[in-house]
């Protein structure tokens, strides 16, 4: 079964879970991660300059033997080195992706261009304009951020990647509001972050509740990471995931034919995440 997708406010369409190539990939080659990633169902794969990866994510694409035209491929600007601009980079990246265009292009992080955002912001109008990216975006852009870009564009962001879970939901309250005013699908990193790096939490007892209600009713096995995704996917957010166990990634892709959440469950978790906020990287983030 195909990945579902999401609208973005430019027309086109995401896939509404990606595989993601920064975290455990980071400065390592990817090439068999993406490859067994997409041979597992995945379509969406997220990279980065600052990742230093780029070049084995292509040629993990070449290895799956997808054609070009059945993937979306993101990929992010990272600092900018005297005399670069947005389309510079991005023709440095699509030279290692082997590609002749990207699906969608972000800006890594507002505080790698302090005073030159809205700059920065129309060079990634540009890079639009040249046909080398589809779609752009942002990522750990708070809302003052994108009200400060949001002066100057002529193209709204897409897309703003933010660490997005239960426990961070509430503080991402003034991002939620905004995204949702100017339809910027809201996409997430670190989203099991709750289950995989913040075990003995208030959500535990929720999700494993939840989890054994889904089973019931789907009457084969659910897992705590499907239960939060699944939130994730009813709330609209763009999910970007990863792991180097086959099993997991066929999970991820799984998560779409698990049951839906309730209204009521769906309203538990965000409750329950309401009661500790904690971020797992707090590096993406202003102090709060």
């Amino acid at each position: 079964m195909p990945v579902s997708t999401l609208a973005l406010n430019d027309g086109t369409q995401v896939p509404w879970i990606a595989f993601g190539t920064g975290t455990a990939l980071f400065g390592k080659d990817a090439s068999h991660a993406i490859s067994t990633a997409i041979q597992n169902g995945f379509t969406h794969l997220d990279g980065a300059q600052v990742y230093r990866n780029e070049a084995s994510l292509g040629a993990g694409i070449v290895a799956s033997g997808k054609p070009r035209s059945e993937l979306y491929i993101t990929t992010k600007l990272t600092r900018l080195a005297p005399g670069e601009t947005p389309i510079s980079a991005l023709k440095k990246s699509l030279e290692k992706l082997g590609v002749g265009y990207v699906d969608l292009y972000l800006i890594h992080q507002a505080n790698e261009h302090v005073g030159k955002l809205k700059e920065v912001w129309k060079g990634m109008e540009e890079a639009k304009a040249a046909g080398l990216t589809k779609s752009i975006g942002v990522s750990n852009f708070t809302a003052d951020h994108l009200k400060d870009i949001l002066e100057v564009a002529t193209i709204v962001p897409a897309v703003n990647q933010v660490e997005a879970h239960p426990y961070v939901w509430k503080a991402l309250g003034p991002n939620l509001a905004l995204q949702e005013k100017y339809r910027i699908v809201t996409s997430s990193y670190g989203g099991l972050s709750p289950i995989v790096r913040g075990k003995g939490g208030p959500l535990d007892p929720v999700i494993e509740q939840i989890r054994v209600r889904l089973e019931k009713t789907r009457g084969s096995p659910v897992s705590d990471g499907q239960v939060l995704n699944k939130w994730l996917h009813q709330k609209g957010v763009l999910v970007v995931t990863t792991s180097s166990k086959v099993e997991r990634i066929r999970e991820y892709i799984d998560t779409e034919d698990v049951p839906e959440l309730t209204v009521e469950e769906i309203k538990l978790i965000e409750i329950t995440g309401g009661k500790l906020h904690r971020r797992f990287f707090p590096g993406n983030w202003p102090p709060e």
